[in-house]
């Protein structure tokens, strides 16, 4: 796969769940649109909801290592994408997301050299056109993007509101890391701030600390 390279989402679907299994990650099916015994949702949202338990402690599972294509709906509470659909070229209701999840196995620094791995190896994409979002305290994942190479000029330092990630008001939380898509200039405003963020989201790292 290559920039210029188009392929259906079965394909980067297929090459993702197929990564991440040779990792040791246990490809689990998708949960129910409708989350079974979560009042707080009316769809699920996000590939974790299905392991919020785990992550709240109540619950075990066999593995400590999980791969999924989840089916997502965001149209109300905190994940509400409606008002972005449109007027956003990646925003969208229905959408199937790609995750991978580690429990009390592998932290940021892994999963960040996985994610490298992933989209510049596997999936082909030129490490010059990436972008990288650090939370601005986290100076952890800045040093473990250093380490897969990239240029500091390319890891951008943003606030609470694009690289921090909550489950709830109270609950796990953490500072988060993403892979964007530098489409060029020509998609550029005033000031050099691109119209949609810094590009296309490839790849997000969030984490509980």
């Amino acid at each position: 796969m290559t920039d210029q390279t188009r392929v259906n989402w079965r394909g980067v679907a297929g090459t993702f769940l197929e990564f991440f299994g040779a990792r040791d990650h246990v490809v689990v099916p998708s949960a129910s649109l409708v989350p079974a015994g979560d009042p707080t949702l009316l769809f699920t949202n996000a590939g974790m909801v299905q392991f919020k338990d785990v992550f709240l402690g109540r619950e075990r599972r066999a593995y400590t290592r999980a791969a999924t294509l989840q089916k997502c709906m965001r149209v109300q509470g905190k994940h509400n994408d409606l008002e972005n659909v449109g007027p956003s070229p990646r925003h969208h209701t229905f959408f199937l997301m790609l995750g991978n999840f580690s429990f009390g196995d592998y932290f940021k620094r892994e999963a960040i050299a996985y994610a490298w791995e992933l989209v510049t190896r596997q999936y082909a994409i030129e490490p010059s056109r990436l972008i990288v979002t650090v939370h601005t305290s986290d100076d952890d994942a800045a040093a473990a993007w250093r380490a897969m190479e990239v240029p500091q000029a390319r890891i951008l330092r943003l606030g609470d509101p694009t690289n921090f990630w909550m489950m709830a008001d109270v609950g796990p939380c953490g500072p988060t890391s993403e892979l964007h898509y530098d489409w060029g200039p020509e998609h550029a405003e005033a000031g050099g701030r691109y119209r949609h963020g810094p590009g296309a989201d490839l790849l997000g790292a969030a984490g509980g600390e």
